[in-house]
This record gives C-alpha cells, sequence and structure tokens, in this order.
C-alpha cells in the first residue's frame, strides 16, 4: 500500500511524525527522496506536493493520502473518501478585501476582481451566494494584488490572520474550514491495510492529551478513588499479592491530572505514577 505525504512544507514533518508514532517507521527516507519504505513491507511513502496529493490518490499511484481538505476541494479529483481529521493544520480560507474599502460583505463584490490560489474552490462560492466576479489565479503575493490594482479582494489562507493585518485586510467571509485529513479512494477505503493505517493513526490521536495513572488503594477507600477518577469506562481494578492494597489504574484527560492527583491523595491512593500514552485503541 501506499501512502501519499507532502514532501516539503508546513505538513511535512508533522506527517512524518504522525506516521513514526502510529508504528509506521521510515526507512531510508532521506531528503529529497521521492518515497520511502516502512517497517511494515506492504507500505511505502510517497512524497509529493500538497496540491498533487488528491490527484495521486484518484489516479491510482496512491492508496490513501495525508493533505489538507483546501488541496481535495481544490483538486478535480472527486472519488476521495475522507477516513479521518488528523487534527493539524488548521486554517480557514478567507474572502478578504482592503480596511479601507466601501466592502462589508460578499455582495458588495458583485462585478468585482477576486485574486487567489484557489480558484475553484473560490468559484464555486461566488456561485452559492450569486454573486459574480471575476475570479484570477495568482500564483503568490495574493494579500498585495488589491493593492496594485489587480483585484478589488482577495480569497487566501490564513491561520492566525496577522498577514492579513499586516497588509491592511479585512475578512469579510469564511469560505472553507480547513485541515490536514486522511483520504482514499472510494474503491480502496475498505482494503483491509487502509482500515490498520486508518486505526493506527487515529489510536495516536485518541491517545493526545491523555494520561495513564497508575495507584495502589486501601479496598475502604476503592469507592471514594472511583468517585474521583474522571476515567474512559471506569477504572481497572487488580488485587496486589501479599498486599491489603488494591492497584487501580485510569486514563484521564492531561488538564484533568494536577487536580485528580490531588483528590487521590485525599481520599487514600498512595503511590501515584502518571505516564504518557503513545496509542489508545478505541
Amino acid at each position: 500500500m501506499r501512502i501519499a505525504v507532502p514532501n516539503k512544507g508546513r505538513l511535512h514533518e508533522p506527517s512524518e511524525e504522525l506516521l513514526e508514532r502510529a508504528g509506521l517507521h521510515l526507512v531510508d527516507g532521506a531528503d529529497r527522496q521521492l518515497h520511502a519504505d516502512t517497517v511494515d513491507p506492504d507500505v511505502t511513502v510517497l512524497y509529493a506536493r500538497a496540491a498533487d496529493i488528491p490527484e495521486y490518490v484518484a489516479d491510482g499511484a496512491a492508496d490513501v493520502g495525508i493533505t489538507g481538505l483546501d488541496q481535495v476541494r481544490e483538486s478535480d479529483a472527486d472519488d476521495l473518501v475522507e477516513l479521518r481529521d488528523l487534527d493539524f493544520g488548521r486554517c480557514r480560507l478567507v474572502l478578504a478585501a482592503p480596511e479601507d474599502s466601501h466592502i462589508e460583505t460578499v455582495y458588495d463584490f458583485e462585478g468585482g476582481r477576486i485574486a487567489t490560489e484557489f480558484p475553484k474552490i473560490t468559484r464555486r462560492y461566488f456561485d452559492t451566494v450569486d454573486v459574480d466576479v471575476d475570479v484570477t489565479e495568482v500564483s503568490g503575493a495574493t494579500e498585495l494584488t488589491p493593492h496594485v490594482d489587480i483585484a478589488d479582494g482577495i480569497v487566501d489562507i490564513t491561520s492566525t490572520g496577522t498577514t492579513l493585518r499586516m497588509n491592511r485586510l479585512a475578512v469579510v467571509d469564511d469560505v472553507l474550514e480547513s485541515s490536514v485529513r486522511l483520504f482514499a479512494r472510494e474503491d480502496t477505503a475498505d482494503d483491509e491495510k487502509v482500515k490498520q493505517v486508518n486505526t493506527a493513526l487515529g489510536s495516536v490521536l485518541a491517545a493526545e492529551d491523555k494520561r495513564y495513572l497508575m495507584m495502589n488503594a486501601p479496598e475502604d477507600a476503592l469507592d471514594d478513588v472511583k468517585e474521583v477518577l474522571p476515567g474512559m469506562g471506569g477504572p481497572t481494578v487488580m488485587d496486589i499479592a501479599g498486599s491489603d492494597q488494591l492497584a487501580v489504574h485510569a486514563v484521564v484527560e492531561e488538564r484533568a491530572v494536577f487536580e485528580t492527583i490531588s483528590s487521590l491523595k485525599d481520599v487514600g491512593a498512595n503511590d501515584i505514577l502518571v505516564t504518557e500514552i503513545e496509542r489508545l485503541v478505541k
């Protein structure tokens, strides 16, 4: 099975890191290579531009792909199935205009010009709101186009809005919420190996912001310990050989660990150990 991942840019390292954490360790994946083997002999990683990955998957060059939703929507690949939101690379595709312009709503763009690196998404958006505009595709420096009379507004990616503010542009409307997703073709989405990869990636995401708590507790304090623990489906309780105490294990949210430990101590738990969780298969 072939997995297409971004070959560079802000999505490259997080994609590789996610595969590594999922157990698909890369073998001979040196920089500038077009592909790399993994420790699973049945899984190979292909490197491609994020914008090209939807076509790689749609054309059969790859079985699954990791790329942004914005890239999939902008492509001509219409036979793709979204398997999972991988929860990184979050951004917005927004419609923006100069702060000092007369434009306040999308309808003020009627008959105007829009510059963007995402012409297909942009045209669909304006068709949806029934506003007639001239869409001009640009390949960079989109924020400058309204200031040099190339366009009345832009549709562009933003994460924090800082670049827009620096270029004296104000958001008029949100066009698309995007993040990195795992995609497959309809005819491969149910393949066993694709399911295994999807489950492995999901197990990493499920473990994020979770911690594993292990402790000892007197048997007469067990009910109070259970009451304190905000665990997943209740704690696991085991006898300890040669001891009048019980071993209690639970998975809790990281943000709850500090208060939980204090409360556990108050009800009699001891020898509390907190560890990170690499993967959590539900």
